[in-house]
């Protein structure tokens, strides 16, 4: 038995979502015929409050976009040290857009208002880029899974309209915050001008992420995603998978979220472990006593099946996810104990 809890991106479409698959009603997207990337589309945009969804086949796609609809080339975006858009979509800021990205040292991957007030350049000093977009994540992947106070979201926002910047939020585990936080999708559409959510981490998907937003951001998006090489045909096939995930994968995630706490509670009590951050959702960061090798750790629990990531930085990663069974959960919690 491989227990794989590298990412939640391993876990492989359930029985019922791979019938949703093969009944799903099909046409040529390209031309907007395909009623199931429709009902998807409609769908996800209603339950944001937002006039217009597209589907992705990536998240990074989706994200990529969306900074390109927010931005012109030499512009700046803000964000948190930790932001995916910075560490792993391959430089697209800077290759797609052109733009750059000013960092801010926030808690987790998490930034405040205040923060964002003093890292906005002077409009009106030219030697320097000019913000134009405030870029979030949530949850924060390499923050651990942290989620926002969403009374924060709400003070950035207010910095956002005051200096007419733009508000990204990269949503790829907002799934996540949403079940424990017991927040909605239309609170997130309200101030944020634009989400890209996953449906291929904690859902369970095989493929695909749909970004939302209104009318007067979203009229270029198609354009952007042509542009990106995301035009696809007969695509209700994976936007299936997306309605049935919707419908039968969400309220489990809770499940993932104990099982993670459950880790970082026995993680907690062991002596070759040094720090484990807070566990929120269904990320587990730790870090070895120095004493420890890292690659020794890794590869001992690779020889009795278990794969975990390693994150650099003496910085260690376990993601739970609905491939992993209550099984698999005793013989991890029994193997760390017994190292």
């Amino acid at each position: 038995m491989l227990i794989d809890l590298r990412s939640d991106t391993v876990t492989k479409p359930s029985p019922g979502m791979i019938d949703a698959m093969s009944s799903a009603r099909l046409g040529d997207d390209v031309y907007f015929e395909d009623p199931t990337v429709n009902q998807l589309q409609d769908r996800l945009a209603k339950m944001f409050g937002k006039d217009k969804a597209l589907f992705f086949p990536t998240g990074t796609m989706a994200n990529q976009a969306a900074i390109k609809l927010h931005t012109q080339p030499g512009e700046q975006v803000i964000c948190d040290k930790y932001a995916h858009i910075y560490n792993y979509e391959g430089g697209g800021v800077s290759f797609n857009s052109g733009v750059s990205c000013k960092l801010i040292e926030g808690n987790r991957g998490m930034i405040s208002s205040e923060q964002v007030i003093n890292a906005i350049n002077p409009p009106d000093f030219y030697h320097s880029p000019l913000t134009t977009l405030v870029a979030l994540e949530n949850t924060t992947n390499k923050g651990g899974g942290a989620c926002w106070d969403f009374e924060e979201i709400k003070k950035i926002k207010l910095v956002c309209n005051d200096k007419k910047l733009g508000f990204h939020l990269d949503g790829a585990r907002l799934w996540n915050a949403l079940e424990e936080k017991s927040e909605t999708p239309d609170q997130y559409g309200q101030y944020f001008d634009t989400i890209s959510v996953c449906l291929s981490k904690g859902l369970g998907c095989p493929i695909g992420s749909v970004l939302v937003g209104n009318n007067d951001i979203m009229e270029k998006a198609i354009r952007t995603r042509k542009m990106l090489g995301g035009s696809m045909r007969q695509v209700g096939v994976l936007a299936a998978a997306g309605l049935y995930a919707l419908d039968h994968h969400r309220k489990r995630l809770v499940d993932d979220h104990q099982k993670a706490k459950d880790i970082g509670r026995v993680l907690e009590g062991l002596k070759y472990v040094f720090n484990v951050q807070t566990v929120e959702t269904n990320i587990v960061i730790f870090e070895l006593e120095k004493h420890v090798d890292s690659n020794y750790f890794i590869e001992n629990l690779k020889s009795k099946n278990i794969l975990i990531s390693d994150m650099g930085s003496g910085k260690l990663r376990i993601v739970t996810h609905m491939d992993y069974s209550e099984k698999m959960h005793e013989i991890l919690l029994e193997t760390l104990v017994s190292i």
